[in-house]
This record gives C-alpha cells, sequence and structure tokens, in this order.
C-alpha cells in the first residue's frame, strides 16, 4: 500500500517509492522532503509489521546507523571550536596506547583526529581477527572505518568527561529540539513509535534468511553507526548543519573540506568531509549529506549545499540495495 499526505506533489517520487516496494526493495518507507513549503511533503509505501501488515507512519524512530557520524563530526568540531580540540593533534593526546593495542603495526603519532574524521588514518575498518586488510599509511588515502569514528568518541568523552551520547543531547539533539534523536545505552531500544526493522543478515554479515532484529543489542555501533532518530528531526539536523547554524564559520568550513574516496570501492562520486559527504550523481545533481546501512534499516539524509531543499528517509529492512535505492529516491527528487 501507499500513502502520501501534504498537497503539493511529487508525483514521481510517489511513484519511485511505490516501485520500490513492488520490487522487494524492503518491507516499507517513509520519506519526507522539504523545499521551503508547509507543511513538508511525506510519501509513505509498505509496511511497518510484516505480520500484521501495518502501514509505516510518519513519526517513527528507526536506527539511522552511519548518519551517527555526522553527529559525532559536529560534536568534535564544537569542541575544537571552544578551544578543548584539536584536529591535527595526534590520537595519542587523549588515547595513549590504545590505537597500538589493537593495531601494533600502526603509527598512532601520524594518526590525528582529523585524519579519524575524514577516514584517512590507515586503520582499517575492524579490530584484528575479523577478515580486515592490514592498517595502512596515515594521510594516505580514504579508507572507510567504523574503527576511526568509534576512537573519535572516546576522544569525546575523554576531553569532556561525560559519555557522548550527553554530549550529542547537549551540543546537537537538545539545542534543535530533537525529541526522537539519541543514542541508545546497551539493551536499550527503539522507542515508540517505531516499525519492526528486518534484516536477512547476521551481524557477521552472512546471510540467515529474513528475521525480525527490531529487539537485537546493536549499541557495538555506538560513534559508527549507533543513534536513532525520525524523518522530522534529521530534517531540522540537516538543515541547521549545511545551513551553518550549528559551527561557527572555521569549523563549518574544516567540516565541508572534503577528500576524495575515488578507488576505494565505497559511495561512487563522493567526497568524504568531516562526518558528511557530498555525492555527485549520475545526471550531475551533487548533493550533501550522508546514510546509514545497519542490520535491519537503511537511512538517508541528503540536500543541496544550502540546505535548504532536503530529502530524508528510512527503508526497515536492509536487502534492497543501498545505493540503488538511494540514487531512485534523489533522482525522484533533484533532477
Amino acid at each position: 500500500m501507499s500513502m502520501v499526505h501534504a498537497d503539493h506533489g511529487h508525483p514521481r517520487l510517489r511513484r519511485v517509492l511505490d516501485r520500490l516496494m513492488a520490487d522487494d526493495r524492503g518491507p516499507g518507507i517513509v520519506v519526507e522532503v522539504r523545499d521551503g513549503r508547509e507543511p513538508p511533503w511525506t510519501g509513505i509505501a509498505g509496511v511497518a509489521d510484516l505480520e500484521t501488515g501495518s502501514p509505516r507512519r510518519a513519526g517513527e524512530h528507526f536506527r539511522i546507523g552511519s548518519f551517527t557520524k555526522a553527529f559525532v563530526g559536529t560534536v568534535a568540531l564544537g569542541l575544537a571550536a571552544d578551544g578543548r580540540l584539536d584536529l591535527d593533534a595526534p590520537v595519542t593526546t587523549w588515547l595513549p596506547g590504545v590505537v597500538e593495542e589493537y593495531f601494533p603495526d600502526a603509527d598512532a603519532t601520524r594518526i590525528t583526529l582529523r585524519r579519524l574524521l575524514n577516514h584517512t588514518s590507515g586503520l582499517p575498518d575492524a579490530i584484528p581477527g575479523q577478515e580486515t586488510p592490514p592498517a595502512g599509511e596515515p594521510g594516505e588515502l580514504f579508507r572507510y572505518s567504523k574503527v576511526n569514528y568509534n576512537l573519535a568518541g572516546m576522544i569525546v568523552e575523554a576531553v569532556t568527561g561525560s559519555t557522548l551520547a550527553e554530549e550529542i543531547d547537549r551540543r546537537v539533539a537538545g539545542p534543535l529540539g530533537l525529541t526522537g534523536t539519541y543514542l541508545p545505552a546497551a539493551g536499550e531500544g527503539l522507542r515508540d513509535p517505531h516499525a519492526r526493522h528486518y534484516s536477512q543478515q547476521d551481524e557477521a554479515g552472512q546471510d540467515v534468511g529474513r528475521h525480525d532484529v527490531t529487539g537485537a543489542d546493536l549499541s557495538w555501533a555506538w560513534a559508527a553507526g549507533g543513534m536513532v532518530s525520525t524523518t522530522a528531526d534529521l530534517h531540522l539536523f540537516l538543515g541547521a548543519l549545511l545551513g551553518g547554524r550549528l559551527l561557527p564559520p572555521a569549523q563549518q568550513e574544516e567540516m565541508f573540506t572534503t577528500v576524495s574516496t575515488e578507488g576505494s570501492g565505497w559511495v561512487p562520486g563522493a567526497r568524504y568531509g568531516l562526518g558528511v559527504y557530498s555525492q555527485r550523481f549520475p545526471d550531475g545533481v551533487t548533493l550533501w549529506g550522508g546514510g546509514g546501512f545497519i542490520q535491519g534499516s537503511m537511512t538517508y539524509a541528503m540536500g543541496d549545499r544550502r540546505g535548504t531543499h532536503t530529502l530524508t528517509g528510512n527503508v526497515n529492512g536492509d536487502w534492497g540495495g543501498f545505493l540503488e535505492t538511494c540514487a531512485d529516491l534523489f533522482g525522484a527528487v533533484f533532477r
């Protein structure tokens, strides 16, 4: 089933939503578009619960996966603006011995906070023993890594003496009024309302057949991908971030200074900043923001560089092709 509200159209996007569900890209999808007109346009297709058939709806909480990194980058840059963090200081300034414990071959004195945030630290995507390539040279090239952001989260906690969740709330969620946005603690579930989250993979990425992972404890993703939010909250955050309302000009420039991701096998057409990235789509449009893929959930949050035209959305399943769905959604709105 599909449903939309607000009276200003987006017929192309409505057709895309229905086609995504017809093509089994996930159980259900909810998207919100903001372009200066009120109210924002919301589109819904598919179901929130495969057993009951109940539809997805606006206001649901969902796991945002790697878009968590945009929040962590904002917190780190806010601390830099306060003079409490130096982007070009080595990790050993705050976490002596931590990198060396897990990656003995890495030169932690050359791994700066900036290199963690833009994924040029050379560190692999997981700790040794989890089928990961060896560490590369710091500053050499882009290599997307969850380890980078979990280290950045540890630095935030070391500097502030509070938890990363508290700092996200104090510096971002609280000031913007993001009442549905939080970093869950271990064992903390999705707040109501929420769709059921479904996966066909286990936590190691092995295909095990589709199953309900709504109650899974995914706190291991933490600073790299553990947050929960809503489409409306993501719009408020993305608009404020792109519009320069969260960071002073110097730190805003740092966040949106990007490095090439070419040759990394990551998102095609992307350049990575400090928690956000730009993506040039095949039709030539370049958007800013990010996305998130985590067990049971695929999330999208991108817009124009000023943050005046944005789309956020979520699929409550993880088998539909993250990049393909991304291209379909944004191509329907930003042509």
